[in-house]
């Protein structure tokens, strides 16, 4: 059983999270899906550090949270460590660190594409991806 005081904590640093995350959208790349490039995304994944729309929500979850950690913006609660990986990465920096090794041909799917094909820019491209998540490594390798 939580007291009052720590609920209203609890409460404070909610609406604190919901601020940045309110802020992080307003930036321009974080406007759009960082898949798709759907506008306005409230969904994110926060241990890859970008914002998405649901349908590539939807696609990031059925990747398995050893991959992609979904939530959504203004639904579920987050934690520091979570809205940090958000500030720190973004759907911007995120291109530069994820899409580095694309080639000059490739396009982004679209929203009204076949959904699976959003995955392509986890699963398909030629990059080794070393995230480190809550203290362990996780590696991605695409082959």
């Amino acid at each position: 059983m939580t007291t009052r005081s720590e609920r209203e904590k609890a409460q404070k640093l909610n609406e604190q999270h919901q601020a940045i995350l309110s802020k992080l959208l307003r930036e321009e790349d974080n406007k759009y899906c960082a898949d798709c490039e759907a506008k306005g995304p409230r969904w994110a994944s926060w241990n890859l550090g970008v914002f998405m729309c649901i349908r590539c929500a939807g696609i990031h979850r059925n990747l398995g949270v050893h991959i992609s950690r979904v939530k959504s913006v203004n639904l579920d609660q987050w934690t520091p460590e979570q809205i940090q990986s958000m500030v720190e990465m973004g759907n911007n920096r995120a291109k530069l660190v994820y899409e580095a090794h694309l080639p000059e041909s490739f396009r982004r799917p679209q929203s009204d594409q076949y959904p699976s094909l959003t995955v392509c820019l986890l699963l398909h491209k030629k990059v080794f991806l070393k995230k480190v998540v809550g203290g362990s490594n996780m590696y991605i390798s695409e082959s």
